[in-house]
């Protein structure tokens, strides 16, 4: 079996910005080949390393290259994994079942065009869950980014009906009858694992995934004394809308570069540099 992380094949992808390039990725996760897309400035230059963690299932919320390329445009080399079951990879999505792996494995193959010892890691929706569990799951990340995310597949499952034959094709049955293999997705249960700060952003109109998802996480990392920071807008849905959007983006993207300075301030200190 291959080693986790290790590429198989990189080709160019079409990129929508002049100013990234992309690139879409075969790499091996747990004897499985599955895809990624990475998106890199055109200038070379000492980048921070970002793993992009997409919401949805299959054809909703695929990763979007403008998206990835947005992100890369702000001064980051992106790998954004597809999860097993999409765009040709082998496997079956599990909606943070054993995919979680995908995004563990991703940030090597990440690391693999980053001179960086550490990551940040980026979750919007479903994608909350594989930020949370990459984090929980790997000693080498910078700081975490939820945006709109899941941090409880129960409750999601009571709160989107529309979800729940999904959920019960995915998992098996209902969390009534199932309960190990919910709680088994859901990070809440490990989140003292998790060593990097947390920054929760949420719009309290979201339908997709209710508020009542960041709060969970926010307790959770309350309880353990976790670093942690919410951006809550009041008035924002699941997606904002693209002025308040781009503005979000800017200001994360800013967030996370800070903790990334300050962990090397911290160790500099500690070697009395």
């Amino acid at each position: 079996m291959k080693d986790n992380g290790s590429i198989e094949t990189i080709r160019k992808f079409p990129s929508p910005n002049p100013n990234v390039v992309l690139f879409e990725i075969s790499y091996w996760s747990e004897g499985l080949l599955v895809k990624g897309l990475l998106a890199k400035p055109v200038i070379e230059g000492n980048y921070e390393a970002l793993l992009y963690l997409r919401g949805g299932l299959q054809f909703v919320g695929a990763v979007r290259p403008a998206r990835i390329a947005q992100f890369a445009s702000h001064g980051f080399i992106v790998f954004a994994p597809y999860y097993r079951g999409n765009r040709g990879g082998q496997g079956r999505d599990e909606f943070a079942g054993s995919d979680r792996y995908d995004a563990v494995h991703g940030g090597d193959v990440l690391k693999q065009f980053c001179n960086k010892d550490k990551i940040h890691v980026y979750g919007f929706s479903r994608g909350g869950l594989m930020a949370l569990w990459t984090s929980i799951l790997r000693d080498d990340i910078h700081s975490v980014v939820v945006w709109a995310g899941v941090s409880n597949l129960s409750s999601m499952y009571i709160e989107r009906v529309d979800m729940r034959r999904t959920l019960k094709r995915i998992i098996g049955g209902p969390p009534t009858k199932f309960k190990e293999l919910y709680d088994e997705r859901t990070p809440l249960y490990k989140i003292n694992k998790i060593n990097a700060p947390v920054l929760i952003i949420h719009g309290l109109e979201d339908r997709n995934v209710s508020i009542e998802q960041a709060y969970y996480l926010e307790n959770a990392l309350k309880r353990e004394n976790k670093e942690y920071e919410t951006w809550y807008y009041p008035s924002l849905p699941h997606h904002y809308p693209p002025k308040e959007n781009r503005k979000t983006v800017k200001v994360l993207c800013e967030w996370m570069k800070s903790k990334s300075v300050k962990s090397v301030a911290d160790i500099n200190t500690i070697d009395g540099n």
